[in-house]
């Protein structure tokens, strides 16, 4: 039969890497095509952040490792090297799935010992990529962090975040909720060659005014801004505008980070889609991962009066369309993460 070459017992080549997280099967699909799906058992589903990281919180759930939105400069691309991938185009298509994430989630945060910490969704790869439409593991997660009082973050670029809105409200009833949105991009063709497989911004921009209308805020991070590309004063007060006009609540802009192999990786992108600028950025980048203090001072310089102008520096917040008086208190916005998401 079509789908017997993918039964649990079949040998499907998957490559050694996998076994060692639980590996069960690999899956391809027609709706799917060019991505392959890994699905592997966990162990554990809670993450703990390292104490040195100084995040505001402490543990995090991924369902997925690997994403589709295949964004070039994603920071999350060398985590693909231990599974014997590589970070380039097998991150974007190699896509691992932990299938019983949700039952295992679940146990933990019943024991005894769990505290109830803010945990975070969305800090490595996006929940609400495309492979959540196939294998829709968010609802369980949720429900198992709301259900054990657990306060929760999340942070996408995927427009599926709306199929899980009425969910979202009613779990700010019952506990902290923080939703934040990453949309850094606003040229429609530069989106679609820095970010291929995200939505576009004039979606993400449609899922902001979609999240405040449900009642939540929505911090937006305009992030990583790339230098020479969407550091412009005319790109960011542009994009900046558009932002406030969905009616976010607040808006974090920083710059590009480049770590391990995502740097190689986003570097043969620059490459090609714009020569002129890879002495530029290797001038930039020459002592490391982060852009020197004269470029980040530059830059804040720069954003700091357009947030103000467009009312994004975090006083909108619960000005624009209140929700219900029974709200939880939302959760501290995610613009700490920047270390951890590009």
């Amino acid at each position: 039969m079509r789908w017997a070459a993918q039964g649990v017992d079949v040998d499907d080549g998957a490559l050694p890497g996998l076994k060692r997280i639980g590996f069960v099967r690999s899956v391809r699909t027609p709706q799917f095509d060019g991505i392959t799906f890994h699905e592997v058992l966990c162990k554990s589903a809670l993450n703990k952040v390292p104490d040195a990281s100084m995040l505001p919180f402490r543990y995090t759930v991924n369902g997925y490792r690997g994403c589709s939105h295949a964004c070039r400069y994603c920071f999350a691309r060398p985590t693909h090297e231990y599974l014997d991938l590589n970070s380039g185009n097998d991150f974007d298509t190699e896509i691992v799935v932990k299938t019983n994430v949700v039952e295992v989630l679940r146990r933990e945060v019943c024991r005894p010992s769990w505290r109830r910490e803010t945990v975070a969704l969305g800090t490595n790869t996006d929940p609400y990529q495309r492979a959540e439409g196939r294998y829709a593991l968010m609802p369980g997660i949720i429900g198992a962090l709301v259900d054990s009082g657990t306060p929760m973050s999340i942070l996408t670029k995927g427009t599926l975040l709306r199929r899980d809105l009425p969910q979202l409200v009613d779990a700010a009833r019952r506990v902290p909720v923080s939703v934040s949105v990453s949309l850094a991009v606003g040229d429609a063709q530069l989106h679609r060659d820095v970010e291929p497989g995200t939505p576009t911004p004039s979606a993400r921009l449609a899922l902001i005014s979609a999240i405040r209308d449900a009642g939540l805020d929505c911090q937006v991070m305009v992030a990583p801004v790339l230098p020479h590309l969407t550091d412009s004063v005319e790109h960011l007060d542009t994009l900046l505008g558009q932002i406030a006009a969905a009616g976010a609540t607040g808006a974090t802009v920083f710059g590009l980070h480049l770590r391990g192999s995502t740097r190689g990786w986003f570097m043969s992108w620059l490459g090609a889609s714009h020569p002129e600028l890879v002495g530029t950025y290797r001038d930039l980048y020459r002592r490391g991962a982060y852009l020197p203090p004269g470029y980040r001072n530059a830059l804040r310089e720069r954003v700091q009066p357009l947030l103000s102008a467009h009312g994004l520096t975090g006083d909108r917040r619960r000005t624009q369309r209140p929700p219900d008086k029974e709200h939880a208190p939302i959760a501290p916005s995610a613009g700490a993460l920047q270390d951890t998401l590009f």
